[in-house]
């Protein structure tokens, strides 16, 4: 029987969706004043929390072998070793990253390879001849996934990130690669990143009408507080913020009962 779970009024189907970005543990959070350097809604918290549905349970495993799967709009599908990324030009980007449940981790510095160079150079010169793309679908190993329009993909500081801080990422923070959106809500940068569809319409959504009406913006971007395709932002803004203690107190609770290996 399938389960909901409410975690700042985002329904998670457990059984349809594994891996919702919205819960964290291992912050704190700093409220007073809003700070007017974030975007609207949302409140700067201490470190850069774990989050999602599972975080009970370990991050999934990586292929020994890992790749990204090209699937979708292309003559033919074909997989993107990992280590061939280490050929293309490497970025660097400073950035906030904003979770729709209202917090913000700040000054996070990600490295590994822009998107845009990314498509360009290996997606595109195998796209079906006349096709005209206008999505990406971003799946993770995890099995989590996000829809981006192709401007919103191709924007400058989108990135492919291998390192977080200097560091290869980790499996709380999406090992062994991941998509980072910085201008758009946390729920487009998908972890455990491992296939890229290419789409020539936005790929259909969710159809239970509970889900539905909590629907990922079309968009996300954080400066224009787009955190639901159906719901004003002033409707869940609110609620979301009285969760948020809950949520990171829920989940330390369950790392620190997790076995360590």
């Amino acid at each position: 029987m399938a389960t909901v779970y409410l975690y700042g009024t985002v329904l998670t189907w457990a059984n349809h969706i594994s891996n919702i970005h919205t819960m964290a543990y291992g912050s704190r959070i700093l409220f007073g004043r809003h700070d007017v350097s974030l975007p609207p809604g949302q409140r700067r918290i201490a470190g850069f929390p774990r989050f999602g549905a599972h975080l009970s349970g370990p991050p999934p495993a990586v292929p020994d072998l890992p790749v990204l799967q090209i699937r979708g709009a292309v003559t033919e599908a074909f997989d993107i070793p990992l280590t061939a990324l280490a050929t293309l030009p490497r970025r660097e980007l400073t950035a906030d990253f904003h979770c729709v449940a209202g917090w913000s981790a700040t000054n996070l510095r990600w490295q590994g390879v822009s998107f845009a160079t990314v498509y360009a150079t290996l997606i595109q010169p195998a796209l079906t001849p006349g096709t005209p793309v206008t999505h990406f679908l971003f799946r993770g190993l995890d099995g989590w996934r996000s829809v981006v329009s192709i401007e919103d993909a191709l924007a400058d500081e989108v990135l492919i990130a291998e390192r977080l801080d200097g560091r290869p990422l980790d499996g709380d923070h999406g090992a062994p690669v991941r998509l980072v959106s910085p201008k758009q809500y946390g729920y487009v940068s998908t972890k455990h990143l491992c296939r890229i569809e290419v789409h020539a319409a936005e790929p259909a959504g969710m159809r239970s009408s509970l889900m539905r009406l909590l629907s990922p913006h079309p968009r996300a971007r954080v400066w224009e507080e787009e955190r639901h395709r159906y719901l004003p932002a002033w409707s869940v803004r609110s609620v979301y913020r009285t969760t948020i203690a809950y949520v990171i107190d829920r989940g330390g609770r369950k790392a620190r009962d997790r076995p360590r290996p």
